[in-house]
């Protein structure tokens, strides 16, 4: 049995087939996918509904990005522009949305609602943007920020973290793969792809540290 994570997906619909086509997971196999699978690409709505699909064959476990959380702001509370300007407006128009207001399917909400701020094993943590790099993952866990899940850079610029097993995230676009003992990052910039070095999906297959990238395709 593999843990397969999945990297930020952001609306790229069939750039998500292409890659589970390609990692070809077995039965026994768990999906981790790190969060933002809506906003900025082409099919937010698409994406949700392969997800859904995807989780009644295949044992998933679906984290919070800070996508889905601007998502529920608005949802919940109405905070339309600032997840209008991070890519809500793209996420609404594969809806047939256009400007706030407007009601989402209930089926689509409750499955951002049941998305988890992290997944434990013995031997990984996975978030979507990462953990203090200043203090443990016990420690992390127990102060329980869900800004510090949703949005953290900084242990990106540190080379050594008391963390005592290896976290595994997205959210920082990174043109190959980080793979250091204790950090995993497999956001390689999906929906990025007019940028030059950027514009892949990436997944990791764990223990083996076996990357897995496909291009844009949509």
């Amino acid at each position: 049995m593999s843990i397969i994570a999945i990297g930020d997906i952001h609306g790229c619909a069939l750039t998500l087939d292409l890659l589970l086509k390609t990692v070809a997971p077995r039965p026994q196999d768990t999906l981790v996918f790190v969060g933002d699978y809506i906003d900025r690409g082409p099919d937010s709505k698409g994406v949700i509904d392969r997800l859904i699909r995807l989780e009644k064959k295949q044992d998933c476990i679906f984290l919070r990005g800070n996508h889905e959380d601007l998502f529920l702001g608005y949802v919940d509370r109405g905070e339309y522009d600032l997840w209008a300007i991070n890519g809500g407006v793209q996420a609404l128009a594969s809806y047939g949305l256009h400007g706030k207001g407007q009601s989402l399917p209930e089926r689509h909400v409750a499955f951002v609602r049941r998305t988890k701020l992290y997944y434990e094993t013995r031997d990984y943590l996975f978030v979507h943007a990462g953990i203090r790099p200043d203090r443990t993952v016990a420690e992390n866990l127990a102060e329980n920020n869900p800004a510090v899940f949703l949005w953290e850079r900084e242990h990106l610029k540190v080379p050594d973290t008391p963390w005592e097993k290896t976290v595994v995230c997205g959210h920082t676009p990174v043109s190959e793969p980080v793979s250091r003992p204790r950090l995993i990052n497999i956001d390689t910039g999906c929906v990025f792809f007019s940028h030059p070095h950027l514009g892949h999906l990436t997944a990791v297959r764990l223990p083996e540290r076996t990357f897995i990238r496909v291009p844009f395709v949509g």
